[in-house]
């Protein structure tokens, strides 16, 4: 009995972490970083073309603020409004703070620090907050499928922004 405990210990041990956590392929939690700063560099430039390119067809968002959104076509319509030479665009940024990736499936998590930055990606910080996203691998890529983005502190134009009722 004693054993069959150990083996089922053993087991059990190799599909975590001795934290506790799931397994991890440092391959793709480096590839789903990769794609966020690409992204991150795509949003600095406006290039709507590239910075779509890393989302699912379906993906949904909750903005930082709790506005909701559904779908490729709707979520790169925010970027479309904004105009990059207009002085008080904001520039967003993602920064991963922890990405972890499943050994059973082509999913990844990633969480972290935002920020909007006024005018352009150095700009003064006007708004800022923490997010996750949940990635999917399709054909060897990996996309983002959903984000949730929550607001903690705004200053300037950024306090002034409008929270979902």
């Amino acid at each position: 009995m004693r054993l069959l405990l150990l083996a089922i210990f053993i087991a059990l041990g190799s599909e975590t972490t001795s934290a506790g956590e799931p397994n991890t392929s440092p391959a793709d939690s480096a590839a789903i970083k990769r794609a966020r700063l690409q992204q991150n560099i795509a949003i600095a430039r406006h290039d709507l073309d590239a910075i779509a390119s890393y989302w699912t067809d379906d993906v949904t968002i909750c903005r930082g603020l709790g506005f909701q959104v559904a779908g490729k076509a709707a979520y790169r319509k925010l970027f479309e409004e904004d105009d990059p030479k207009a002085p008080d665009v904001i520039i967003y940024e993602r920064i991963p703070t922890s990405i972890e990736t499943s050994t059973s499936w082509p999913l990844g998590f990633e969480t972290g620090l935002w920020k909007g930055h006024l005018g352009s990606g150095h700009g003064a910080v006007v708004i800022r907050g923490r997010y996750s996203a949940q990635w999917v691998r399709r054909e060897g890529r990996w996309l983002i499928r959903s984000e949730v983005f929550v607001a903690l502190a705004g200053s300037g134009i950024g306090k002034q922004l409008k929270a979902a009722p």
